[in-house]
């Protein structure tokens, strides 16, 4: 095997196209008649990729995998014996103290995964630093698209989407596209679509939702019910490499490598677009 470039950008590109063939590998070999087995399927084989790759060529490196056992648990230490007590299960993992965390989604989407047919489903490989300068603090990341054959990195980062949207209140200004979940919406998207005079575009995984206001094919993405840092790292640290805005709902940043891992809200979309989605957002979700 070749090895994989040095610079952090290429080897996040490097790996997320890695696990993207052998997801494609999966799909192929196993076909779709049993989509449950199919999902596991997906979930372990990029799983396993990618740890072996990241102990193999970043052995120093901490990680956070969506498929790692307790990765969803969040941390916080009760009281100072507790915090010595490894019966309590309140041990820090060792990312917290980390200068350098991989977070990773080996498989985002993989309802989309196991539907014959679908291309919107992704693969997440992002690099959190405790020296990155962002106040993100990812600098290098990478999703890869397998079923659209493409990969979009922070290495590479894709010129800022052309402009489509005109001002508010303008005649005959294109409506703002929202991407939005085509199996869970929030309840509220409907109301602030209306506030904004968007129209909904409905698309699978998260990555693929983000890549898609990356590219210009959308012009935001909002979410809030509920996400781990896996589930945004990778699609964050693009589209800001792009220029794109990106933050909570309240227009707070977006923070990585925390005690909990629950980041369950954010809004990337085009920076002239954020007043209007992040006041609109007070309005109904009272943020």
């Amino acid at each position: 095997m070749a090895t994989p470039p040095v610079i952090d950008g290429a080897f996040a590109r490097w790996l997320a196209e890695r696990a993207g063939q052998a997801l494609l590998g999966v799909r192929a070999e196993l076909g779709h008649d049993d989509p449950a087995a199919l999902k596991a399927a997906g979930d372990k084989v990029a799983h396993d990729l990618l740890r072996t790759e990241l102990a193999r060529w970043r052995p120093a490196d901490a990680v956070l995998s969506e498929e790692d056992d307790g990765s969803r648990r969040a941390w916080v230490a009760a009281d100072d014996t507790a915090a010595d007590d490894p019966a309590q299960g309140v041990a820090p993992p060792a990312r917290l103290s980390a200068e350098r965390v991989w977070i990773i989604d080996p498989l985002d989407g993989t309802r989309e995964f196991s539907e014959e047919g679908r291309s919107d489903w992704a693969v997440h490989v992002a690099l959190w630093s405790r020296q990155g300068s962002a106040s993100h603090q990812l600098v290098a990341g990478a999703v890869a698209l397998p079923a659209q054959h493409r990969v979009l990195g922070t290495d590479q980062p894709p010129a800022y989407p052309p402009m489509t949207v005109g001002p508010a209140g303008a005649g005959g200004a294109a409506p703002v596209r929202l991407a939005a979940s085509r199996s869970r919406p929030p309840a509220f998207l409907t109301g602030l679509a209306e506030d904004v005079g968007a129209v909904l575009v409905p698309m699978g995984s998260a990555g693929a939702k983000i890549a898609a206001v990356i590219s210009g094919e959308a012009d935001a993405y909002v979410h809030a019910g509920g996400q781990y840092e896996w589930d945004s790292a990778a699609p964050v640290a693009v589209a800001t490499a792009t220029g794109l805005h990106a933050s909570r709902v309240d227009g707070s940043a977006l923070k990585y490598n925390e005690p909990d891992p629950k980041l369950p809200d954010l809004v990337v979309c085009r920076k002239d677009l954020a007043p209007r989605l992040l006041a609109a957002l007070q309005r109904h979700i009272g943020v």
